[in-house]
């Protein structure tokens, strides 16, 4: 697209609204989880099932339903995603089970689906110029979870939490009563492209999708299992209660979601893969240090023994998780960018499977972090988990940019006839 149309801004933020108010929803259980730990007696793994529940189903639906809104509205898909959520979170005073919270979390995970319809919605609008900007400030929806760590401790703390679902149902509806009303519709001189639906499905025969996958497992998919983790580290590892643990996660989410915008404008300016490299290295060296347990060192000497310990306090975690936080939001606006910037007119197949794959880092991740601390016995083993992942995601990363410089100096030799002149001296 050559020019933003009119009321694209409009469009973008009844969509970010829409957004924020779905992702809202679709972390739902990040709050509920501590009430159900200490009701059903969970353990560290049992916790992360839950948790990744909703998750789990949102981020499945995201690529089929990325290719459909190809072919259909997404705006009136949208539409369809909220209706049949709601009934979802009416039904949630009545489950008093592991299976049934974990059966109802896939039903709630519709809302997860919200992201392939609102980038899809976004995309149209703006022109390629701007489609980081436009992204990065519709990404900030992830802003939506502060509803709940604002909210929900208020009102299970005044009504219990038997009318969290109801009053959740009643925010959507409004939501999407609101949209419905206001969002525009693409005008009809607009002509999307439609390929056939094979050629949505060539691009996963790409390694760089994939590779675009693996790093938004990390920026978005740890973004969002750190949402479902910190309440409960915070109360685990620091002793806080769960208001202080609310406010300071809250501080991480608002600050991170925040910080996508900024890191849109960033990655139009000076290039997404410039940008998300450097993501990577700063939470690379936070993840180091996050990753040391606490630890007490007896140094053996001449006269006496010298008790050493090293330990990160509350205020040191926070302010590292604050830094993280912030170089994530730039790194999710700077994949999408990457994304748009090789498949422009296949953002809801192509960016349906690698919000698939980062939507998975958040149902997969707090299972392992579950399954880590279990093993391991230690609180930092999460981040651990993390320092892994972004290894690996960095070392694709040096290796794709690698062969991408090898290949442009074969071109450039090709080009500049460098086998013929070698022939030429020969002779």
């Amino acid at each position: 697209m050559n020019a933003t149309l009119p009321h694209a801004w409009r469009a973008l933020t009844l969509a970010t609204l829409a957004f924020a108010a779905n992702f809202s929803v679709w972390t739902l259980y990040a709050v509920l989880a501590i009430d159900f730990q200490d009701k059903l007696d969970l353990t560290g793994t049992e916790l992360g099932i839950l948790l990744s529940a909703p998750i789990l189903s949102g981020a499945l639906l995201r690529f089929p339903l990325g290719i459909l809104s190809e072919y259909q509205s997404a705006r009136s898909l949208w539409l369809w995603q909220m209706a049949l959520t709601i009934p979802a979170l009416l039904l949630l005073p009545l489950i008093d089970s592991f299976q049934g919270f974990f059966w109802l979390g896939l039903w709630i995970g519709i809302s997860g689906v919200s992201f392939t319809f609102g980038i899809r919605y976004v995309t149209d609008w703006f022109s390629r110029e701007q489609q980081g900007l436009a992204l990065g400030i519709f990404g900030a929806g992830n802003a939506g979870a502060a509803i709940s760590l604002i909210l929900l401790p208020l009102l299970v703390y005044w009504q219990g939490w038997a009318w969290t679902g109801p009053a959740y149902a009643a925010g959507l509806l409004l939501m999407l009563l609101l949209f419905a009303g206001l969002a525009p519709k693409l005008p009809a001189y607009v002509q999307s492209y439609q390929p056939p639906w094979r050629d949505q499905l060539k691009p996963l025969r790409h390694s760089q999708v994939w590779r675009f996958g693996l790093y938004y497992y990390f920026v978005f998919g740890s973004f969002l299992a750190l949402i479902l983790w910190l309440p409960q580290y915070y109360m685990q590892a620091y002793q806080l209660d769960l208001q202080q643990a609310m406010a300071f996660t809250l501080f991480f989410v608002t600050t991170s979601s925040m910080a996508r915008a900024l890191g849109g404008w960033f990655a139009d300016r000076y290039g997404g893969r410039a940008v998300n490299w450097s993501v990577f290295w700063v939470c690379l060296v936070c993840l180091f240090f996050l990753s040391y347990p606490p630890t007490t060192m007896t140094i053996h000497g001449l006269e006496r023994d010298v008790e050493l310990t090293i330990e990160i306090n509350v205020w040191l975690f926070t302010a590292l998780i604050f830094v993280i936080g912030i170089a994530q939001g730039f790194g999710r606006a700077s994949v999408l960018k990457i994304t748009h910037d090789h498949y422009p007119q296949q953002m809801g197949s192509v960016g349906g499977i690698i919000a698939t794959i980062g939507a998975l880092g958040g149902c997969t991740l707090p299972i392992a972090f579950g399954a880590a601390q279990d093993a391991l016995g230690i609180a930092s083993a999460s981040f651990m988990v993390l320092y892994a992942v972004l290894a690996l995601c960095m070392t694709m990363m040096f290796f794709a940019i690698r062969s991408e410089q090898l290949q442009k100096q074969l071109q450039a030799a090709l080009a500049s006839n460098f086998f013929e002149d070698n022939d030429d001296a020969n002779h």
